[in-house]
Formats: structure tokens, sequence, C-alpha cells
């Protein structure tokens, strides 16, 4: 999927409708921008966070550990 943005003079821009509802994205999403030596920018949308992560990795025979118990 291929589509035009505009950059404003305050250095943003909108991420077009098509593409946010492609990937789920609501008000509030986080992004991580990643520039490649080839001058590509690939963009990440970081929705998860830790508690919604906890319990996905589980080893056969041990008990999950709660986020609220992990040390930092």
């Amino acid at each position: 999927m291929t589509t035009d943005a505009t950059l404003t003079s305050k250095g943003q821009t909108t991420i077009p409708k098509e593409i946010r509802d492609s990937l789920r994205m609501k008000a509030g999403d986080r992004m991580t921008f990643t520039l490649m030596p080839d001058d590509t920018v690939v963009m990440r949308v970081k929705s998860k966070n830790i508690s919604e992560l906890a319990g996905t990795l589980h080893k056969k025979g041990r008990k999950p550990v709660p986020v609220e118990q992990l040390s930092r």
C-alpha cells in the first residue's frame, strides 16, 4: 500500500487513514521510526504494553509470574 502525505513547517504529518485503519491505530498509539542505511524509514506501531504481553512466554512446568511481582 502506498499513499502520500505532506510534512508541515512544524515537522508534523498525518498518517493516511487507510494505513491507520489497516494497522488498527488509535489516538495515543506510539510509534518508532528507524532510518535504514538506504534512506528508507521504517515505522512500527508500539500498541502493546507490558501487561498485555504478560504470560505470552510460558515455559512448560513453570507457573507464570504476575507483572506486579517482577523486579525492576
